[in-house]
């Protein structure tokens, strides 16, 4: 995803996934845009096919490869900001496109840009649920085995498909997405921003449920220079921001610290507005949360800001709500180290799918780093052949 002044730093975010560090050879995507073909369905042809889902109007691409295995990834993109035109992702990994990685491993290649952008994961779901019916109606052969791969909000969206629609898939991976808890990470996000203000109070105007069109306006130009500048001129209170706030963080080596505030605050300034439009409410909550790890607790908690969740915004965070419900293998992998999205998201996930009586269907992989889906290629392909050997022998039990 191109860097814009108001979409989140290009190499944190989302739309970053490796299958693997494999040689290619692929034949070149020349997209077409269909016309209609009457009901009658398509041979599968070397290349890519562009098209859009009449239901939803999301764009969609289907890729085939040489030699392909007859199988098919799908892959769920991460967080686009709300009000950016619609767009096929072409997302890359030291390189190399992750169609041209799939290709390179004999698979079918399939995806969308979703109907919008911004909080979506919930019609997400359905908007790929959609592509698979839309690549099974439109080309022939049908894929013998369907593969869902998701990073960051498309970790989510993988998760959630693979509860929701168990049918169309055959496994699914969900890297370093807010799989354990939505509502938490809308509270992680939250939380940061009230404890920044705290600890470094009148460096961006505004709070945490209302941020002015001034500062997103000024955003990169003004006030990343200002945060960055404050954190490096009390490093004590970097820290205690850091700790009390749950951030990954290092006690010997804190130069980075600048780019997890301005990182993890760029989710409250950008995203966190649109999720209360897309919710019809604002769904933060820290009323009666007592934060702990701060040089002086009782202050900190009797001077941080304090807001109500709106009970419309709160509700509507059901719908982005893993279940733990399995039925068709599931792995996680995520980083240590997410300033993002917390790797404790993974533990929380596991508690729910154990809850479901279902561990047996969900691997789970960490990598020992600082950053947010910063996994090598080895550890995706890892990951997620770990899903197509369960769902092998899956297969081979029935």
């Amino acid at each position: 995803m191109t860097r814009l002044a108001t979409v989140a730093p290009a190499w944190l975010l989302p739309r970053r996934l490796a299958i693997a560090l494999v040689a290619l050879a692929m034949a070149a995507c020349g997209g077409d845009n269909p016309q209609s073909n009457g009901g009658q369905e398509e041979q599968a042809t070397v290349g890519c096919h562009d098209g859009t889902l009449d239901a939803t109007g999301a764009l969609y691409q289907v890729c085939y490869p040489s030699g392909w295995n007859g199988d098919m990834v799908v892959y769920a993109h991460g967080y686009v900001v709300a009000g950016q035109p619609l767009a096929l992702p072409n997302d890359q990994i030291e390189g190399q496109s992750i169609v041209q990685i799939a290709n390179g491993l004999g698979y079918a290649y399939a995806t969308t840009s979703y109907r919008a952008n911004g909080l979506v994961a919930d019609e997400a779901v359905e908007d790929v649920a959609q592509l698979v019916a839309e690549v099974r109606s439109r080309f022939t052969p049908d894929p013998s085995r369907t593969f869902l791969v998701g990073v960051s909000e498309g970790g989510l969206v993988a998760a959630l498909s693979a509860e929701r629609h168990p049918d169309l898939f055959d496994g699914a991976l969900a890297a370093c997405g807010p799989v354990g808890s939505f509502a938490g990470q809308i509270d992680y996000l939250g939380d940061f921003r009230v404890l920044f203000d705290y600890f470094f109070p009148d460096v961006i105007p505004g709070g945490v449920t209302d941020v002015p069109d001034s500062v997103r306006a000024q955003w990169t130009s003004v006030l990343v220079p200002k945060v960055a500048a404050a954190l490096a001129s009390d490093p004590a209170a970097t820290l205690e921001l850091l700790t009390v706030a749950g951030a990954p963080h290092d006690l010997a080596d804190l130069p980075f610290a600048a780019t997890t505030a301005v990182d993890v605050l760029w989710y409250d300034i950008f995203a966190l507005p649109d999720a209360s439009q897309r919710l019809g409410g604002q769904p933060y909550d820290n009323i009666g949360r007592v934060y702990q790890g701060s040089s002086d607790d009782a202050a900190l908690n009797a001077g941080v800001e304090r807001a109500a969740a709106d009970p419309a915004g709160r509700a509507g965070l059901e719908a982005f709500e893993t279940s733990g419900t399995l039925s068709i293998p599931v792995s996680t992998l995520h980083t240590t180290g997410d300033p993002i999205i917390p790797v404790s998201q993974e533990t929380g996930y596991a508690g729910k799918v154990a809850a479901q009586g279902a561990t047996s269907l969900l691997s789970q992989q960490t990598a020992d780093r600082y950053g947010h889906c910063a996994f090598t290629g080895a550890e995706v392909l890892q990951a997620f052949e770990s899903v197509t050997a369960r769902a092998a022998a899956v297969r081979r039990i029935d």
